[in-house]
């Protein structure tokens, strides 16, 4: 017996899942955490090698997957995407919209098309993909669509300030959306989950970190550093925010829309 097959509960078992951003961090916990608990699992990313490292992860061990190269902010790519898991499965029912980028800029240092770029991938990625999902989810008899969004969302930082309202509009366009689809009886249900810092490979594409990396004296003493501003001093690991994001995609939330789980440790308490 495969170890996905003798871990299994199986809280999403049988389900098709699609999910953004998933050939690292958060993306990829979920992708094996929900594969773990049953799901078939579609793996996007725009890195291509990542995405097809994850779902080889839970083929390796009993499960079902396949990856896609996905731009999040190209409709037609979202448009093939989606064709092809309903080719293969004939069916979405969750969707995880996570795939998201960062910078620390002051308004003054920020150009237009940094400005631009971050908010095609945060919120028309987000847009994008539950345009299509609730296409695929209408001929599925229904799903759960998360989209992720940030503690950075409710509580502003100097130099996220395209992050944060990035994030903070995905917040909104959740909520709207989880009313438009009870107002058509969808029955797909659309909640958002906040994390705030979480380990992930995301920092290292950020110059900042590599300046605090440096005036601490490593990787070690910089999480530390950055951790003093939560409560619980420490961040989270990928994995503590898959298990939110298991919740909402499993039936045990079907009474939950419209809704947000913050996971920040206390930050924005």
């Amino acid at each position: 017996m495969s170890s996905i097959q003798q871990q299994n509960r199986g809280r999403v078992l049988g389900k098709v899942a699609l999910i953004t951003g998933a050939g690292s961090g958060i993306g990829k916990a979920t992708a094996l955490l929900l594969a773990q608990e049953g799901a078939s699992i579609a793996v996007t990313d725009l890195d291509e090698k990542g995405a097809n490292q994850t779902a080889q992860e839970i083929i390796s061990v009993g499960g079902k997957s396949l990856s896609f190269r996905l731009d999040v902010t190209d409709e037609s790519d979202w448009q093939a995407v989606i064709d092809g898991v309903l080719e293969t499965w004939g069916k979405l029912e969750i969707l995880v919209n996570n795939a998201g980028i960062s910078f620390a800029k002051t308004v003054s240092d920020m150009t237009l098309a940094e400005w631009r770029q971050v908010f095609a991938v945060n919120l028309d990625g987000v847009f994008l993909g539950t345009k299509h999902g609730l296409r695929a989810m209408r001929q599925s008899n229904g799903g759960s669509i998360i989209n992720i969004s940030s503690a950075s969302g409710l509580k502003a930082s100097p130099g996220a300030s395209a992050y944060g309202a990035s994030k903070a509009a995905v917040r909104l366009f959740s909520k709207s959306v989880a009313l438009e689809c009870a107002q058509n009886n969808d029955n797909i249900r659309v909640n958002s989950v906040l994390p705030g810092g979480v380990v992930t490979p995301m920092w290292e594409s950020m110059d900042w970190w590599q300046q605090i990396k440096n005036q601490m004296g490593g990787e070690e003493e910089a999480w530390k550093s950055l951790a003093q501003s939560v409560p619980l001093k420490r961040f989270a690991q990928p994995e503590e925010i898959a298990q939110a994001i298991l919740y909402l995609a499993s039936d045990e939330s079907r009474f939950v829309t419209g809704s947000e789980i913050v996971i920040d440790g206390g930050f924005t308490a």
